[in-house]
Order: structure tokens, then sequence, then C-alpha cells
């Protein structure tokens, strides 16, 4: 199994609307063959601490079945469309593969 994160830092002037159809646009990854399960949302409330990251927009995690299917998933052609509408609203992404148990 893989654990697929990615932290996404939109540009400051999107609004309400654009934020919410891009948070909608990382939920319909769910649809792509492969994906175990699919999260996604804006950073919690949580106390700041000095190891914590909190000042990304969305955050996605992805689990997949594995290698092969990270590999599809990267392809398919949800998240080409996905990469094609969105990729200009982001100033920052920052992704974090592991594999896991």
């Amino acid at each position: 199994m893989m654990v697929h994160s990615v932290y996404f830092w939109l540009k400051p002037e999107l609004d309400e609307s654009a934020r919410a159809a891009f948070l909608e646009g990382l939920l319909s990854l769910k649809a792509v063959p492969g994906v175990r399960a699919l999260h996604a949302g804006p950073p919690s409330a949580t106390p700041p601490r000095p190891v914590a990251v909190s000042d990304y927009t969305f955050g996605l995690t992805v689990i997949l079945d594995g290698m092969p299917a990270h590999d599809a998933y990267q392809v398919s052609p949800e998240h080409q469309a996905f990469l094609k509408r969105f990729s200009p609203c982001w100033d920052r992404v920052q992704v974090f593969d592991f594999d896991a148990d």
C-alpha cells in the first residue's frame, strides 16, 4: 500500500467559490481506479507547534494499492483533467509519498 500526500498553497487572490471548486476537484479524484481511500480538506485548527506546518490551503491524502496504482493514478484521465483545470490556482505544491503496511 502507498500513501500519497499532497499539500497545496493556493494563490491568495482566489475567492471562496474558486477554493470550493478546488476542493470539489480534489474529492473527484476518488473516482480514479486503484484509489482505496481519499481525504482532502483545509488545515485543522490545532494549537500551533514548532513542528507543525499549517500555512497550506488544502491537504490531500490518497491511499493507493501500491506503486503500479500510483503510476496509473498519475496518468489517469481524472488526474490529468484536475491538473489542467486547477494547476493555475496554486503557488506551491508539496508531495510526500510513503509505503505503508
